[in-house]
């Protein structure tokens, strides 16, 4: 159950709103502004929503919210955009900054750079090595995500992953869910930030935003930067 107050006020306020007549995806924007809980257990369910208590990942929220107004929002809209990150308004990032607040959407910024930008570098640079092996006629790809690791962060996933458990205290797994994923994406951020010199880090940034924004024209969409 919900127990801060900010989120029964949030979930109140998302409610009145759309029986009064708001688009639902507008009083969702609205509701997560009031939201005050980082994480929560619900139906069975841990989300998480503050990564490092800094990085908003809102489309996690959005679902938790949904889940309360579910039968009053069309679900082909709701799956556009809690699947396909396809909202049913469009808005600018002044309209969306406003409707969610000026703090969480920096949270909501450092989850776009820290997690978003960060797994299109991964990709980015596996693409790249993956295209210079068959351009040298090889067509085996093995080996060659971890060493895009090793390239951007200089061990290998595993290795990686092992130390960010060791320093969060989580146990050892063979399966990584939804949650810990997004947490280890911002441990790398935040890993290859501070390993890296500033140009190497600005390079990287700029090579990731290119394959991102490529990627998300592909599929009709632009990131609210």
């Amino acid at each position: 159950m919900t127990t801060h107050a900010g989120d029964v006020h949030a979930i109140q306020h998302l409610k009145r709103a759309i029986a009064g007549g708001k688009h639902w995806y507008i009083a969702l924007l609205e509701a997560i502004g009031l939201w005050e809980s980082s994480e929560e257990d619900y139906n069975g369910r841990h989300y998480l929503y503050l990564i490092d208590h800094e990085a908003l990942d809102w489309l996690v929220l959005a679902e938790r919210l949904c889940e309360e107004v579910d039968e009053l929002i069309p679900e082909s809209e709701r799956i556009a955009l809690l699947f396909f990150d396809r909202p049913p308004v469009e808005l600018n990032r002044e309209k969306f900054r406003d409707l969610i607040g000026s703090s969480k959407y920096k949270a909501y910024l450092n989850y776009l750079y820290g997690v978003l930008v960060e797994q299109f570098l991964v990709l980015a640079v596996t693409e790249e090595m993956r295209k210079e092996r068959r351009a040298s006629g090889l067509s085996d790809d093995t080996g060659v995500s971890d060493n895009a690791y090793r390239h951007i962060y200089g061990s290998t996933q595993a290795a990686l992953l092992e130390k960010f458990r060791k320093e969060r205290h989580y146990p050892s797994s063979r399966s990584t869910g939804m949650s810990e994923l997004s947490e280890f994406t911002y441990w790398l951020f935040k890993y290859r930030v501070s390993k890296c010199d500033k140009s190497r880090v600005a390079s990287d940034t700029k090579k990731a935003l290119i394959k991102m924004h490529h990627d998300l024209r592909l599929r009709g969409l632009t990131p609210l930067l």
